[in-house]
Order: C-alpha cells, then structure tokens, then sequence
C-alpha cells in the first residue's frame, strides 16, 4: 500500500474518510445508500465502485462479522480507500481490489451486493478527468452493473443501488432480464415539494409477493433535517 500525505478529510462517528485523491467525495448518495441498504444478516458484501471506501466502511460499522471486499477501477481512488480501510477499525474485515466489476475474477459469491455507479452519460470525455470518469456510463454501464452483479449474488442474496430516477424503467427493466425481482424501493426527494431525484432499490434473485414502497424527504428546510433522514444516518453523522 502506497502511504500518501493525505489532506482533505470527512469524519464519521466511528471511522475517517480522507478523499483528496479520491475523484467522487462523500455525499448524500453514498451516505444514503450505505445506511439504507440491507446488510445486517450478511456474510459475505461486495462493494462496486468504492471510490472512498464509504459504502464499505458503512457496511463494516453496521454488520460486526461480514468480510467485506470492494473492487474500484481508480488507481488513486483504490489507494485511498485502502488506507481508509487500514486506518478503521475493521481493517481485518475489509479488503479492496484494483479492476473493474467486468474483470473481477473471484470464486466467491456475496450475500449482499452494494453499489453507487455512474449515473451519467456523457459524449465528451476529457482525458485524465477522473470525476468525469468516475461519474459516468462509458466505464460500467447500468447493463453490465446488473448483469455482473447477478452473477455474483448467493442465492436469497440481495443487491442494492441508488440511481437517478430517470434511470428507473431501465432498472426495472434489467432487473427483469437478468432474472432479479425487487424488494423494496425508496423514492428519494431534497424536501416535501421537490421532485423525486434518487432511487433507492433492493433486489433479489429469487421471485417475491410484494415489493415495500415508500418515500424519504431529506430536508424540512435548507439544512434542517426531516426526523426520517436523521433516523437513517445519525449513526454515522455527528451533530445528527
């Protein structure tokens, strides 16, 4: 592991994220998405596209016996995610791999798959612009993100995303192609009157009776959190 001087650093209540060679930072996606998704019960969770390690780190504070691996395509993102994992205090559970979700070679099958990806398309990709990169479609595709992350899951598994809303015929629409049924989805808006801007989704591989819908609003006002965003996330932020 390459030991950077590193600058830029975000703290949760019980780990450190620092992300100045990171090209995505913590945000409210991450954040979301590693307090929403279901992992309490798992054993064995990927996390996709890791950048920072959040997601994964989130997932170690919540499940105290998980193995926890993360693959990230980022050279640096993969650097600074492993001294993220190394300064936790779950670094004996926690393990990332330098390659992207179409190379991952592994023998192993996950109970609970996490991922943030890309969420945008774009025609004008800028050589070296790694937040542009990391933001976008050209790298992983939301087919591949499926069809990869089927292959992986264990029976009775489970995978979770957040995407824009846009995306959310398409998810609908892959999950069924590759044999997946949601469990539960939740609509994700900025507050009461905004429109809904995220997609919180939960699916499985084996058919379900019913899909648990329902809506969470972030902000009652410009910095004045709703009871419900606090409920999800204040074992992680401070002053929540």
């Amino acid at each position: 592991m390459t030991l950077y001087k590193f600058k830029e650093l975000f703290k949760f209540k019980q780990f450190d994220i620092y992300q100045d060679l990171s090209a995505m930072k913590v945000g409210t996606d991450g954040v979301l998405l590693g307090a929403w998704a279901s992992v309490l019960v798992a054993k064995r969770i990927l996390d996709i596209g890791s950048g920072t390690g959040l997601i994964a780190l989130m997932a170690a504070q919540r499940n105290a016996k998980a193995k926890i691996e993360a693959i990230e395509i980022d050279k640096m993102a993969y650097e600074q995610a492993q001294y993220n994992f190394y300064k936790s205090p779950w670094a004996n559970r926690l393990k990332i791999f330098l390659t992207s979700l179409q190379a991952y070679k592994t023998d192993q099958k996950y109970d609970v798959i996490i991922s943030n990806p890309p969420f945008f398309e774009v025609n004008d990709k800028v050589l070296n612009d790694s937040r542009k990169v990391a933001r976008q479609t050209q790298e992983l595709s939301i087919e591949d993100l499926v069809k990869f992350s089927s292959k992986l899951l264990e029976k009775n598994g489970m995978i979770s995303y957040i995407l824009p809303i846009h995306k959310e015929n398409d998810i609908k629409k892959l999950a069924k192609k590759y044999n997946l049924f949601p469990t539960k989805i939740t609509y994700v808006k900025g507050h009461k009157n905004a429109p809904i801007k995220r997609l919180l989704i939960s699916m499985t591989n084996v058919p379900v009776q019913n899909i648990l819908i329902d809506e969470l609003v972030i902000e009652i006002k410009r910095h004045k959190y709703t009871d419900a965003y606090k409920n999800l996330t204040q074992e992680f932020y401070f002053n929540m």
